[in-house]
């Protein structure tokens, strides 16, 4: 189809994974309009761990030169025992990972990420994204489908995206209330720089430390110069969701008490004022997230706990895989089924497997620690279906094409319900 002739895309939300698809959708030759809530552009949060199978899409949005100056390439995934340091288990990275899945593992500030695909849309479309636009909802017919905002106005389009994430009211729309459950952890965040740490306090890998009834994951960023911490702990009450919410050193230094110097390190090192705390909760894969004219990506389709680091590669799969089916089919009800019958058993997969890690990491017992990770044989498991995905070339989900009305896209929730 000629640009002319290509449906008019609207997309909610300008994170990481709106972005992806705004950028591989302008690409292709689509107009793209972006609406984001928040006043300026940016994010917040700290270290992504990308592997190869969101890398190739990055790479294909013409990233690889700026990407390169910025990011770390580990050379490990380690897991290790939370007071001894014992070595359970190494996934190798590095050379391996880029051999064997056709590009590398980077370790990538998320806000740097952010700012590379902003950069990506604006580069070709500076009118792109529209800033202070909250979505509240939409209303979609035969013809089209309207993007309803906080402040009472609507955009008009063809097809709409909800990237609105975890609190989606493009995704409470199309599915009504979908409940979470409480996981029962609460995860801590800080970014320590490295000048303020001994010099070889880690190698260049990504650690896990294990331990019973908490867990807590170690990597650099910004070619080393900062230390990303996440600490992810057993808590008897669930607090809000929100990354954005500081709370006591005391408490994070409290809740790694006894675990090992290196841990200790880092917690002391932190900014005692800059310390985020939020609640972790779970969400079951769903069976259906589009209607005709409206779908959804990342966060808001499929919720995906941090226990496999593949959050935010879900989301950029899903922004090259949608762009590919809207390219490729010339009617938007049938582009939005291939699209979502392409994403749903492998995101789900991601959603179940990532939690289900919660409890391989908590185990008590060393010797059964290492036996349940052996076991397991994670490098072997993860480049033969999670590593080496390529979202540009896999092959579309058709086979449901023509069933609309029959458990499709068109048979989700009334769209024109608020």
């Amino acid at each position: 189809m000629k640009t002319k002739d290509k449906p008019r895309i609207l997309i909610a939300g300008a994170g990481i994974g709106g972005l992806t698809a705004a950028a591989s959708l302008l690409k292709r030759g689509f107009p793209v309009r972006v609406y984001e809530q928040a006043a300026a552009l940016g994010d917040v949060g700290a270290g992504i761990q990308s592997s190869a199978n969101a890398v190739k899409v990055l790479y294909d949005l013409g990233l690889k030169e700026a990407l390169e100056s910025i990011v770390v390439r580990p050379q490990a995934f380690e897991f290790r025992r939370f007071d001894t340091a014992e070595l359970m288990y190494r996934i190798p990275l590095g050379e391996t990972h880029e051999r064997l899945n056709g590009a590398p593992y980077f370790h990538i500030h998320r806000a740097d990420l952010h700012e590379l695909l902003a950069r990506a849309v604006l580069s070709q479309d500076p009118d792109c994204i529209t800033l202070g636009a909250q979505a509240v909802g939409f209303e979609e017919s035969a013809d089209g489908v309207a993007l309803r905002l906080a402040d009472g106005s609507r955009a008009a389009g063809d097809v709409l995206v909800g990237a609105d994430g975890i609190k989606s009211a493009i995704r409470a729309q199309i599915l009504g209330p979908t409940p979470a459950s409480y996981t029962g952890d609460i995860a801590w965040r800080a970014v320590v720089p490295t000048a303020s740490l001994p010099p070889g306090i880690m190698e260049t890998v990504s650690t896990v430390w294990c331990g019973p009834k908490k867990h807590a994951v170690m990597y650099y960023l910004r070619g080393g110069k900062l230390m990303n911490f996440v600490g992810l702990v057993e808590h008897d009450y669930p607090e809000n969701e929100s990354w954005t919410q500081k709370r006591p050193w005391a408490d994070l230094k409290a809740d790694f008490e006894g675990w090992h110097p290196v841990i200790q390190t880092v917690i002391d090192a932190s900014d005692h004022d800059g310390c985020y705390r939020y609640a972790l909760n779970d969400r079951a894969p769903v069976d259906n997230w589009s209607t005709a004219r409206a779908t959804l990506l990342g966060d808001a389709a499929h919720p995906t706990l941090p226990y496999l680091a593949s959050g935010a590669a879900m989301a950029i799969e899903d922004g090259a895989v949608l762009a590919r089916c809207l390219d490729a089919y010339a009617d938007v009800a049938d582009a939005l089924q291939v699209y979502q019958d392409s994403r749903m058993s492998r995101s789900a997969k991601v959603v179940l497997e990532s939690a289900g890690n919660r409890d391989l990491y908590r185990i008590e017992d060393e010797e059964e620690m290492r036996r349940a990770f052996q076991q397991k044989n994670m490098s072997k498991s993860r480049s033969e279906w999670l590593f080496s995905y390529d979202a540009l070339t896999v092959p579309l989900d058709d086979s449901r094409v023509g069933e609309r009305g029959r458990g499709g896209p068109g048979h989700a929730r009334a769209a024109g319900a608020a």
